[in-house]
């Protein structure tokens, strides 16, 4: 998938959400226990309810990779059910990973070749060896650590070095590495005041925002100051969303918070003359 189908789909979709599938057995409902892979049947249900609302998906794998290898096998059975019966929605491998060259290199093959997703978010702490790997992949995007929505995020991100913040300095030196193109970034919600700062240096790139709902994001606040010319948002939401019932309808209770996301973005689209 490439932006320009990206941006398709949210005008088609009139929507810019993208679904977070932090799935937790401790929270699923537990009539799915009984099932014989209860992380799957519960993506699925919540996929097959809200993909008309939704133009991307966000697996985190540490809620996979903690169940071993059922785990493992539910996230490889998720991708593939939205690759096979959803192609037009956007994935996000949501595994944070950075590491040097090499092993980079592994981590792109298992996430954009044998899982196929569209993209996988990376830590840039080590630098433009560790993130260009990711980038060597043709179609498939690298969706950078810039400014996070945790509280943890002012112990570095936003330090002064040479009278300017951290993460402003990593913005600016990934814009040179090769394939830059293929960059997207992460940009918490919850720091709503700096994506005017962000957008000053990555004026064209998509921003993935987590932080609304559950974390007290402000989606008005973000499109105000991040939204771009072409959109160029994915916010994320996920406990929000996919938690919002633990009984038998809870996809159908999944739909109505998407939907009430959707219908927000859709207002937000319609003031800013996108549709």
């Amino acid at each position: 998938m490439n932006t320009t189908q990206l941006i398709q789909q949210i005008l088609k979709k009139k929507s810019f959400l993208c679904i977070g599938l932090d799935t937790d057995l401790d929270k699923i409902p537990a009539f799915l226990l009984a099932k014989e892979d209860p992380i799957f049947e519960f993506n699925k249900a919540i996929i097959d309810a809200t993909h008309h609302l939704a133009v991307a998906y966000k697996p985190n794998t540490a809620f996979y990779e903690a169940y071993g290898l059922k785990g493992w096998q539910a996230l490889e059975k998720t991708i593939n059910y939205l690759n096979t019966n959803y192609p037009e929605i956007f994935t996000i491998a949501d595994a944070k990973r950075g590491d040097i060259g090499n092993t980079s290199s592994r981590y792109a093959k298992a996430f954009f070749e044998d899982l196929a997703f569209d993209s996988v978010t990376v830590a840039p702490y080590m630098g433009k060896d560790s993130v260009e790997p990711f980038l060597a992949f043709q179609d498939k995007f690298t969706i950078m650590l810039a400014l996070t929505s945790n509280q943890g995020a002012f112990d570095f991100q936003t330090q002064l070095i040479k009278n300017e913040e951290l993460y402003k300095q990593v913005l600016k030196t990934s814009l040179t590495w090769e394939n830059s193109a293929q960059l997207m970034y992460v940009v918490g919600a919850t720091k709503a005041a700096y994506f005017k700062e962000v957008r000053s240096i990555v004026p064209d790139s998509f921003l993935l925002v987590p932080g609304v709902g559950a974390q007290g994001g402000s989606l008005a606040e973000v499109c105000k100051y991040g939204m771009n010319t072409k959109v160029g948002l994915l916010v994320n939401s996920a406990r929000g969303i996919i938690y919002a019932a633990t009984d038998t309808n809870f996809a159908f209770a999944a739909a109505d918070k998407a939907r009430e996301l959707q219908l927000e973005m859709q207002k937000i689209l319609t003031e800013h003359k996108f549709i």
